[in-house]
């Protein structure tokens, strides 16, 4: 990259890189297509990869490698992970990632292996990253390969080995079943962990867990991580590990809240309640909605479900650590014109949800006559004995 298009860059960082395309080039010494790479690739780490952002010297790929890699809290929440599954081994330990992408997560997790491994197939991807390496003072090691080729000729035993198969067909369309992935782990399954003492897989967050542990092998998935940001469900993570000791663990993980549910009372069916202004209304976050652990809810923090399919439950208290959103209840109304009259009187703005109830947050809207936002909260749903109701709440004080 020569001054001028590093000058242009800096100068256009901010910049709609759709309007610099249409200006043309306006200086030839400026490589513009590489420019316009660099500015929209910033633009994504600015929000996505804040450490990478910040250093000026780092080099961006193609925008579906930047679309594809993690972001850097959910790269830190799996450096942590593997940090706790390796800190028994004794030193050296080794990291491989077989499909290095944009090394989001690598550069994070090699943190503490005194050996790690970067595998890519992409040239031109790979020639980015290694320069990003270099860039970061790095001292890894990086092999452009296929990274299951790269499998069958690995002669040292690996302490994690990490894959991010890449879930688009030949196409370009968007895949999600284990099977349908690049490369398909089911055929690689047993040699990775013959090859390693864990296997950690990132998986499509559409993925049904209780599915993937099934394809998997039951006797092998240790660990499901289910990973929101700011209460949206991200990745699918799968810790595997060739021991039958352990039994599986699932954490339902948003921002920084960790919440691992107890197997023990997976079967328990709480007792289901109603409604009542002054109660705390309890909205668990989007992990613990993926993985439909609500009689585990009920029964860790003591709350009672509205009804079997509402995915809400109410307490007489504010439970401060409840992983979700908490409200107090203001009051509750039917669908009856004149009580909806009546409680929403004063109401002209508010954020809408249904949970089990016939009409869309789009239709409830338009009957309710009102503008989203504001203070006030509107949950439509369904209560145990069929009522549909709506409770009107504000979040509650922490």
């Amino acid at each position: 990259m020569n001054a001028k298009t590093r000058d242009f860059i800096a100068q256009n960082r901010e910049a709609d890189v759709r309007r610099l395309a249409l200006q043309g080039g306006r200086d030839a010494e400026v490589d513009l297509p590489l420019a316009l790479r660099q500015i929209a690739g910033w633009q994504v780490a600015r929000r996505k990869l804040p450490s990478w952002a910040a250093n000026g010297e780092v080099l961006y790929p193609v925008g579906l490698s930047m679309e594809q890699c993690s972001s850097e809290q959910t790269a830190r929440y799996k450096a942590d992970i593997c940090r706790r599954l390796s800190a028994a081994y004794p030193q050296p330990r080794t990291l491989v990632d077989l499909t290095g992408g944009f090394g989001v997560d690598f550069t994070l997790m090699s943190e503490g292996f005194s050996r790690a491994i970067y595998v890519e197939q992409n040239a031109d991807l790979f020639e980015v990253v290694s320069a990003n390496f270099r860039v970061m003072g790095r001292q890894v090691e990086t092999v452009c390969a296929d990274g299951i080729d790269f499998l069958h000729g690995l002669q040292t035993r690996a302490t994690v080995i990490f894959l991010d198969p890449a879930r688009r067909d030949g196409h370009g369309g968007r895949t999600y079943g284990i099977a349908d992935c690049t490369p398909n782990v089911l055929d690689v399954s047993d040699e990775l962990l013959d090859r390693a003492d864990f296997v950690i897989l990132k998986l499509s967050p559409m993925l049904d867990w209780r599915k993937a542990v099934q394809d998997l092998g039951e006797l092998y998935v240790k660990e499901v991580h289910i990973v929101s940001v700011q209460n949206e469900c991200k990745e699918l993570l799968i810790v595997m590990q060739r021991t039958n000791d352990r039994p599986l663990v699932l954490f339902c993980v948003n921002d920084d809240m960790v919440w691992s549910p107890s197997a023990a009372v997976a079967d328990h069916v709480p007792q289901q309640g109603g409604a009542s202004a002054g109660q705390y209304l309890y909205e668990p976050n989007a992990s613990i909605m993926k993985a439909g652990c609500f009689s585990e809810v009920a029964v860790a923090f003591g709350v009672e479900p509205l009804a079997g399919n509402s995915h809400l439950f109410v307490a007489n208290r504010l439970i401060a650590d409840f992983p979700g959103r908490k409200f107090q209840i203001s009051a509750i109304s039917s669908m009856n014109k004149q009580e909806l009259k009546t409680t929403l009187k004063d109401i002209r703005q508010a954020n809408v949800t249904v949970r089990n109830f016939p009409l869309s947050v789009a239709e409830l809207r338009k009957r309710l006559r009102l503008v989203d936002g504001g203070s006030d909260y509107i949950f439509a749903t369904t209560l145990a004995d069929g009522r549909h109701v709506l409770i009107l709440c504000r979040k509650a004080e922490k």
